[in-house]
């Protein structure tokens, strides 16, 4: 005998099922480099990040890089604060000295 709450699955609950196995397998081909149907739009827009990493470290140009570029420069500038500055400047570490170690002999140096 089932539970009475079985059979009561609507169609979002299969949908929502059905969309979690869709992207377990989407996630198992973009780890292992199979590719499927439902790993393509990430394999193309993965592909267009490469091409516009590229684009921004070298002259090579086209429209839709030209387009990041200038949503980018129109954002909020990052500006770091004084605080930060003096807190990084404070951990320097100084250097340790390497201590000799007696191996074992373990690369013949028996000597």
């Amino acid at each position: 005998m089932f539970n009475p709450a079985v059979l009561r699955i609507t169609n979002e609950d299969i949908l929502a099922k059905f969309s979690a196995g869709v992207s377990n397998v989407t996630a198992i081909s973009l780890g292992s480099g199979y590719v499927v149907e439902s790993a393509a739009p990430h394999l193309v827009m993965r592909a267009f990040k490469n091409l516009a990493a590229v684009s921004f470290a070298t002259d090579f140009k086209f429209p839709q890089a030209e387009a990041l570029k200038a949503a980018a420069s129109a954002g909020p500038a990052v500006t770091a604060s004084a605080g930060g500055a003096k807190a990084a400047a404070v951990v320097e570490e100084e250097p340790e000295e390497e201590a000799d170690m007696d191996m074992g002999g373990m690369f013949g140096d028996d000597y």
